[in-house]
């Protein structure tokens, strides 16, 4: 395994491993037993950085989640696991009822909400401080200020390590920085966002980005991440839920466009030479590039765990990277 220190305050930055765990659909589609042996494969492979969210899994059963936290809990708790793996988890997504969504009835970002959510999830988690702490998406409710400070006061306690966003215009994101550096307070350091070797189109609407996607790292994203070097970009969806190599699984919607047949063809030709499968050469061209980018990568068995840890070894020639780079 290889590693990367996250954030920049020597009382909070952590060193965690370049593949980061996906945690989504633990305890609820994917089985505790089966979650449990790749948890335990993962840390065994020297892993250390774990992600969640307080909402995950609620569409799985139509609740408000909580069930990858609750089993991330229980995990640790059986196996003893302390201070050296890291846990990420995010609030601001989590439905306010059983029954709706993130979409229309989302928690949000107000004060009151990042305490109370925070608390919960250091409660199902079984931890006295969450590493890094993410706000999910944004709350257009609530004064950035108020968000900011909410977050902060969290860090002040010693609750909350690092601090980190998600999903949010990259304006907002650079406006509540300097809000929390003008006011002296902690500011967000890691930034996640979907990332993958296939361009997106960023026009296509949804119900949560009805302007286009504010999900996807892009352009924007990545000279903000050259002109801030603390920043650390974790990449989430970097195989697109298996579109890469599974036939019943065709690319997202805003992925589909002319540009994508020909990157795919260049893909596929340098996993060839390298002797590695398609995934991996996704991972490896995220991990060997010039930005501090993290992948976040699920795994719904060992298997597809042993898959992307192989990656972390595997290096591209600058002549392949140059190739993978310069299909449009």
């Amino acid at each position: 395994m290889k590693y990367r220190t996250i954030g920049t305050d020597p009382a909070h930055r952590r060193e965690v491993s370049v593949l980061a765990l996906g945690a989504m659909l633990f305890g609820s589609r994917t089985d505790e037993a089966t979650s449990f042996a790749v948890l335990d494969r993962y840390v065994e492979a020297g892993g250390t950085f774990i992600d969640t969210s307080d909402n995950y899994a609620f569409w799985e059963d139509g609740g408000q989640g909580g069930q990858s936290e609750e089993l991330l809990g229980r995990w640790r708790r059986s196996r003893g696991v302390g201070d050296e793996i890291v846990i990420a988890t995010k609030l601001g997504a989590r439905p306010l009822a059983p029954g709706t969504g993130y979409i229309d009835n989302p928690e949000g970002l107000s004060a009151k909400t990042i305490r109370e959510a925070a608390e919960r999830s250091r409660e199902r988690l079984g931890v006295d401080k969450l590493d890094l702490l993410y706000a999910h998406i944004e709350d257009h409710r609530v004064p950035l200020e108020e968000t900011v400070e909410g977050f902060a006061d969290l860090v002040a306690e010693g609750t909350v390590g690092l601090l980190g966003v998600s999903n949010h215009a990259i304006w907002r994101v650079e406006r509540a920085r300097a809000l929390a550096t003008a006011a002296g307070l902690p500011r967000y350091e890691v930034l996640q966002y979907q990332h993958s070797l296939l361009r997106p189109r960023y026009d296509v609407p949804s119900d949560l980005f009805p302007d286009g996607s504010l999900g996807h790292a892009g352009a924007e994203l990545a000279g903000y991440l050259r002109a801030e070097p603390d920043l650390t970009l974790v990449a989430y969806s970097p195989l697109l839920a298996g579109a890469y190599v599974r036939d019943d699984k065709p690319v997202p919607a805003d992925y589909d466009h002319p540009g994508t047949p020909a990157r795919l063809a260049v893909l596929r030709d340098v996993a060839r030479e390298a002797g590695a499968t398609v995934n991996q050469v996704v991972l490896a061209w995220q991990l060997g590039g010039e930005l501090p980018i993290l992948p976040l990568a699920g795994a719904s068995s060992v298997a597809q765990l042993e898959e992307n840890l192989a990656a972390v070894d595997l290096e591209l020639t600058a002549g392949q990277r140059a190739r993978l780079d310069a299909v449009h």
